[in-house]
């Protein structure tokens, strides 16, 4: 199997980077496309004229930006998904700036505030059907992981109708970390969840309804008055055994251990909304 395009000619210099740049354009140009396999490391070598050694490398860097899965007794894989390298990123910057817990949910509420004003402009009256009933269904979800995924699926569903990609693509994931911390802090079945969830739900039907009504400015207002309810509620919430995970700095503490056990190099894990997370 051969590059896909002519590779770019290298240089001195970090012979791998240049290879990773090269490798990187072509992953997120289409050229290389998500779900290809990459030619073997000699043929790569063979292309860029370089080592083996450097070929792995470049792959290395690639595997840890999330471009590529390399896999043992097999061939390199384009991982090219915009929430897995969104994820990475978003929980990196999260993590070396030190952003607050309440300043991540904080900008939720305001994304999810933006998506529902552009839902109420432009989303059609079955997509609004559609949320109706994600919101609907939330109440009939049986446990914790059930209810969650229900719970996530209602903002995506708010999200995708405000028919903005980006917009969807950050609400998705944050709205992800806010109800994994949330299952966390309140320990799960044998917790609070319910405190969190369940007495939430008037005020998500609320969000419904506002979107419905076509008038965008009431529909922001209801959204952020729904997350500043459920954010009151997150920080109150405490792990059985635990310290009270109100203060910002348990709350922080909190975000970044969930960051780091459910966002890595193959992007977020399976079991997002377990309390061993």
């Amino acid at each position: 199997m051969s590059v896909p395009h002519t590779p770019a000619k290298i240089y001195r210099g970090r012979v791998a980077d240049q290879i990773v740049e090269d490798l990187r354009a072509q992953i997120l140009s289409g050229e290389l496309p998500d779900g290809a396999r990459l030619p073997s490391e000699r043929e790569l070598a063979a292309s860029y004229e370089v080592s083996a050694p450097t070929i792995r490398e470049a792959i290395r860097v690639l595997t840890a930006m999330g471009l590529v899965t390399a896999r043992n007794g097999s061939r390199t894989t384009v991982n090219a998904q915009a929430d897995t390298l969104l994820a990475m990123s978003i929980a990196s910057v999260v993590q070396v700036e030190k952003v607050g817990a309440k300043e991540v949910f904080g900008l939720l509420g305001v994304l999810n505030a933006y998506a529902a004003e552009l839902a109420a402009e432009h989303a059609l009256d079955e997509e609004i059907a559609g949320l109706r009933g994600a919101a609907e269904r939330i109440p009939e979800a049986e446990g914790v992981e059930a209810s969650a995924t229900a719970l996530h699926q209602f903002f995506v569903t708010l999200s995708e109708i405000s028919h903005n990609p980006l917009l969807a693509a950050l609400c998705r994931f944050i709205s992800e970390v806010q109800i994994g911390l949330a299952v966390k802090l309140s320990g799960g079945e044998d917790g609070d969840w319910g405190r969190v969830a369940d007495t939430l739900q008037p005020g998500r039907m609320r969000i419904v309804d506002a979107v419905a009504s076509r008038d965008a400015a009431h529909a922001a207002s209801v959204v952020l008055a729904y997350h500043q309810e459920a954010v009151k509620r997150v920080v109150s919430v405490r792990k059985a055994g635990d310290a009270p995970a109100a203060s910002d700095a348990g709350l922080t503490e909190a975000l970044g251990a969930w960051l780091r056990a459910n966002v890595g190099l193959g992007g977020q894990v399976p079991n997002r909304w377990s309390t061993l997370s």
